[in-house]
């Protein structure tokens, strides 16, 4: 046997693990309450900083937790829903010509 065919050899095969289970748990994992600013920004394709600022000026619905900032998952998603609804047919905030 080469080299190659013997590390080969080796190698398990992936198997998908079943959705929310991870190795060893019973019961899937539940779903979370809040997301981070972070991850907002993310799913938002926005700058953590612009994340940030959109958060402090009530445009993105979120709560203080002590020193943090958390997005309600709820409140997101039907803020996120509402958001889609308001737009011009452009696509954009903007009336066609700027106005």
């Amino acid at each position: 046997m080469n080299p190659s065919e013997e590390i080969l050899s080796i190698v398990v095969p992936f198997a998908p693990r079943q959705s929310g289970l991870r190795a060893g748990e019973a019961h899937p994992r539940p779903v979370r309450a809040v997301y981070t600013v972070k991850e907002v920004a993310v799913m938002l394709a926005l700058s953590v900083s612009s994340a940030y600022a959109l958060v402090r000026a009530g445009q993105i619905p979120a709560e203080r937790l002590g020193r943090r900032w958390v997005v309600p998952r709820s409140r997101f998603h039907a803020w996120l829903d509402g958001a889609s609804d308001d737009l011009a047919a452009t696509g954009t905030d903007a009336p066609r010509g700027g106005r």
